[in-house]
């Protein structure tokens, strides 16, 4: 069931002319597929510029979720729903409320045109769903732990590494795995910040997708699939094996 919805999109990539009310494609030609993979359409290059720019972005989100998300997820103080609502705004705001704002700053400090612009955008999207993760998480461990570390001689550092980290690695791979999807799939911020300059995938793809080519649009929307699904295998992959490690610790 999972695979029907993609059998046009590959068929789509296959043809030449395909239109309603065919059936299937009349005509059938590689020439999408030609022009995808070779080096003049910048394929590689927008894949391999979106992949460092998600890495990045889930590199700072967790130097900055860390420690928002320690706080949030283990001490209750006044305004705590406030802290979050703000935290957590730019899920429930739209995007083109904020895009604007966004754009017009990021030209007076000069931030625009280049990929150090377009990585500090992408962290407003992508935060909020590390800093929950993280939070639900933090909220599991508590402080029990460290205060029992803390008892043994464990100095801040090593109560970090050896008891916060392993704790959190479950929530750390999930938020990680929502912030590379959502980044990857940034076309306003990333297109407004990097001004033309910045190729990701999706700035490469949509003109082929919204009225060019469409088989050169269904090419590049295979390609994002398998971008992204590979993205989440080896968040998975990772994941089953920290478990199977802990399981035969435990053992």
């Amino acid at each position: 069931m999972l695979v029907i919805p993609f059998v046009p999109l590959l068929l789509s990539s296959f043809s030449h002319g395909w239109k309603w009310p065919e059936i299937i494609p009349h005509e059938w030609s590689v020439r999408a597929w030609k022009y995808v993979l070779t080096n003049h359409s910048q394929t590689w290059e927008a894949v391999w510029t979106s992949i460092e720019i998600a890495m990045v972005v889930v590199i700072l989100n967790l130097f900055l979720a860390l420690p928002a998300a320690s706080v949030l997820g283990r001490y209750s103080f006044r305004g705590k729903w406030l802290v979050e609502g703000l935290l957590y705004a730019p899920i429930i705001i739209p995007p083109f409320v904020s895009v604007m704002g966004i754009y017009v700053t990021f030209i007076r400090y000069g931030l625009t045109d280049s990929n150090t612009g377009v990585i500090i955008a992408h962290i407003i999207p992508t935060l909020p769903y590390m800093i929950r993760a993280l939070v639900i998480s933090y909220q599991t461990l508590g402080l029990k732990w460290e205060q029992q570390g803390m008892m043994l001689g464990a100095g801040s550092l090593q109560r970090f590494l050896f008891i916060v980290i392993p704790h959190l690695l479950p929530g750390i791979i999930a938020g990680s795995s929502l912030s590379v999807l959502v980044s990857l799939n940034q076309y306003i911020l990333t297109f407004l910040i990097g001004g033309g300059q910045v190729m990701t995938l999706p700035v490469v793809m949509l003109p082929f997708i919204s009225g060019g080519d469409q088989a050169i649009g269904a090419a590049y929307s295979i390609i994002f699939i398998l971008m992204s699904g590979i993205t989440l295998f080896v968040m998975d992959y990772v994941l089953k094996t920290y478990y199977n490690y802990r399981g035969t610790i435990h053992v």
